[in-house]
């Protein structure tokens, strides 16, 4: 499963779990699966936080709720990786934690016992969260981007 989460309260029905110097959530390492089985993690606003549970998949048509139904003998596109956008404005305020924070935030995304990511997306110019406008290439009229 995962650490529980040391919930902070923001009014009604806004709630973070903090990661800080000393504490931050993390999973159990995931290790590679039976095949026809799966690893869920559940959050919810009452009470769960990553909450693990594991189950097999049915091959049964005639199970109640929602039916998926998979094809794997067709391939579609590979998945290089799973991650997120770092934008500036998160930069700054990753940058504005302290060197404990930030290695425990870090580690809750990237690492073995965190998420996992292997991939960031950074935005290219500006973004809608950049504290501050700017541009790659501020020469007009330059379509070869010759001075990107």
């Amino acid at each position: 499963g995962a650490r529980p989460c040391s919930p902070k309260y923001f009014g009604r029905d806004a709630m973070v779990c903090v990661c800080n110097a000393t504490y931050c959530d993390m999973l159990d390492p995931v290790v590679l699966l039976a095949p026809g089985t799966y690893i869920k993690y559940e959050s919810s606003k009452a009470s769960k936080w990553l909450e693990r549970s594991e189950g097999s998949f049915q091959y049964s048509l005639h199970a109640p709720g929602l039916l998926l139904t998979l094809n794997v003998s067709i391939l579609y596109q590979h998945v290089k990786g799973l991650g997120g956008s770092l934008s500036n404005a998160a930069a700054l305020n990753i940058m504005g934690l302290s060197q404990l924070a930030q290695d425990n935030l870090l580690c809750s995304y990237f690492s073995e016992n965190g998420i996992e990511y292997n991939l960031i997306w950074l935005p290219m110019a500006c973004s809608d969260f950049s504290m501050h406008p700017y541009s790659y290439d501020d020469v007009p009229h330059d379509y070869e981007l010759k001075h990107f």
